[in-house]
């Protein structure tokens, strides 16, 4: 792993440019990216800025469950044979991804490990914190002329709701207008949330697009798709929103049972009314076999840390990761149940 972090959106362009530097010229660039609308927009101005670059570069969003890390996943990639792996809002954990394949990551996550002898460009620690998309726009700049991808990056940095610090989010807000990269964000984001967790037509927008407003207006026959996913979320939204939370101390848990990844959007809808809790929204229907949950708190509580002290032993690479104030995982049932036995729920069973 590279040992200089970079700190300043020069270092950014340098240390891109030097991975990219290493990657095989033979064979496409594989570009690999979360399904929200930071890792979306992420890839999406990667691998633009990739192939105008003379790169030829493949997308491969994961889906429910999926990360990097997972032995499933690599057995994919490592059938791709890439030239070069850029692995984006994904985290950043213990180990090569692919091993003999020069790797970068680029994101903002909270590290929990560190990846082998990948190149790392993380934006955490900042002040203030730029986004995954933001960090992949200002790698694509030092690759050729990226202007346009402009507000792609803005997409990400409003979708990880960091509104505020960056220049390039008020040019993009003046050229494109806060109230269309707002809409747009809502849309892209829809898929991932849906039981089917198909984020492919947000993707197909966004790289197809030329501003949000194009995006929105309907032309493209993803659009639609997008809004039918909107609409099962919020249906399923309404549903979970209408469980009563229990309190045991400090924390508040809000348990249901959806296929829909709604858990972080319950836990920021109860977070404003629990001021004074850790609020953990619990959600046993989102994938067989695991109880996935998403925690928050308005009380500044490094939740990361709060996880970590009350760690399962049998809590793998799902439990823990992403940022200070915005945190969850996934355990299996009796991880749960311990988990849940350990900050005050003893009677939590793992199904329904």
């Amino acid at each position: 792993m590279s040992g200089h972090r970079p700190q300043t959106p020069d270092d950014v362009a340098a240390a891109f440019r030097a991975a990219v530097g290493r990657f095989a010229p033979d064979r496409p660039v594989l570009v690999l990216g979360h399904f929200d609308a930071d890792g979306l927009s992420a890839a999406a101005i990667l691998a633009q800025a990739l192939e105008r670059a003379g790169r030829p570069a493949e997308i491969r969003i994961t889906g429910k469950g999926e990360n990097p890390w997972s032995p499933d996943l690599r057995k994919e990639l490592e059938a791709r044979r890439p030239g070069g792996l850029v692995v984006t809002d994904l985290g950043i954990r213990d180990g090569d991804i692919l091993p003999g394949v020069p790797t970068v990551l680029v994101d903002h996550h909270v590290p929990t490990g560190t990846p082998g002898e990948a190149a790392v460009i993380s934006g955490n620690g900042w002040t203030p914190e730029p986004t995954s998309s933001l960090l992949a726009f200002w790698c694509a700049q030092e690759l050729g002329n990226a202007d346009d991808l402009l507000w792609l990056a803005a997409m990400g940095l409003i979708g990880d709701m960091a509104d505020d610090g960056f220049p390039e989010l008020a040019q993009a807000q003046a050229r494109y207008g806060k109230t269309a990269l707002r809409d747009a964000v809502s849309l892209v984001n829809a898929p991932r949330r849906t039981a089917r967790a198909d984020a492919s037509p947000a993707l197909a927008l966004l790289l197809k697009c030329a501003s949000p407003k194009e995006l929105l207006k309907g032309g493209h026959p993803e659009t639609a798709l997008l809004q039918a996913a909107k609409a099962e979320v919020a249906a399923e939204l309404e549903a979970a929103r209408r469980a009563p939370p229990k309190v045991r101390g400090d924390v508040a848990l809000i348990r249901f049972s959806s296929p829909c990844q709604i858990h972080p959007l319950v836990a920021q809808s109860w977070r404003g009314r629990l001021r004074d809790k850790i609020v953990l929204a619990v959600n046993t229907g989102y994938r067989p076999g695991w109880v996935h949950f998403a925690a928050r708190s308005a009380t500044g509580a490094d939740l990361i840390r709060f996880l970590a002290d009350h760690r399962p032993p049998g809590a793998g690479t799902e439990y823990g990761s992403g940022h200070a104030q915005a945190t969850g995982g996934a355990l299996r049932p009796a991880d749960w149940a311990d988990f849940a036995a350990r900050i005050g729920f003893p009677e939590e069973i793992a199904h329904d």
